[in-house]
């Protein structure tokens, strides 16, 4: 199985390739200090699973992993760090992540970790699942009034609340650090999820539904 490694800690990468160097089914293939070069890697080697860190310099780890996977969803991406909170767990898997796992995890679980994904499971730390598990008790009895906006990823609503406040799509690439493309690709995406026509109507809809919810 090949593994891109990707962290801006040198020490930590070296930790993990020498970790799996002890194992018959595993190989480093590359290693990458920062997002770009994450993406870049990932297209140029094509490894079956790539171990990733969310801080890096440049675009993020959760970013690079979206990127990814709109270039090449076969690849799996396995996240690595020492985020725990409910924000980073879940734009990572919306971000097409199979696993969450945190740097204080053991080294046989790391590698099962790092199996599991690979072989198209998915995989969390014990306390990232607890939080998950109380995450959707929570969102399920908070769930939006208009099914359309369940449908929405996270950074999808994101977007669309500066949609509401009249955000032009250069504003709102600025205040995400994201590329306008990426903010226009995501436009599109809530458009048609919502199946309104233009921006206006979206943002329209969103207030609606945050006016009854206020309501209640």
């Amino acid at each position: 199985m090949k593994i891109l490694l990707a962290d801006d800690h040198p020490l930590f990468r070296s930790g993990v390739r020498n970790l799996i160097q002890t194992t018959d089914d595993l190989e480093v293939i590359g290693e990458a200090s920062t997002g770009e070069e994450a993406v870049e890697l990932a297209v140029r080697l094509q490894p079956d699973v790539i171990v990733m860190d969310i801080r890096m310099p440049g675009i993020n780890g959760i970013e690079a992993t979206r990127l990814i996977m709109e270039k090449d969803s076969r690849i799996k991406i396995l996240i690595v760090t020492m985020l725990a909170n409910d924000k980073s767990v879940f734009s990572a898997m919306q971000s097409g992540a199979r696993g969450y796992v945190l740097k204080d995890a053991g080294e046989m679980e790391l590698l099962q970790s790092i199996r599991m994904v690979g072989n198209g499971g998915a995989v969390f730390s014990t306390d990232i699942a607890s939080r998950m598990m109380d995450y959707f008790s929570v969102t399920k009895q908070n769930a939006p009034l208009n099914p359309a906006l369940a449908e929405l990823t996270a950074r999808e609503m994101e977007i669309l609340q500066f949609i509401k406040d009249d955000y032009t799509n250069a504003k709102i690439a600025a205040a995400l650090h994201l590329s306008p493309k990426t903010v226009a690709n995501h436009i599109s995406n809530i458009l048609n999820k919502l199946q309104v026509a233009d921006r206006h109507e979206a943002g329209m809809l969103y207030r609606s539904t945050s006016d009854e919810l206020n309501d209640e």
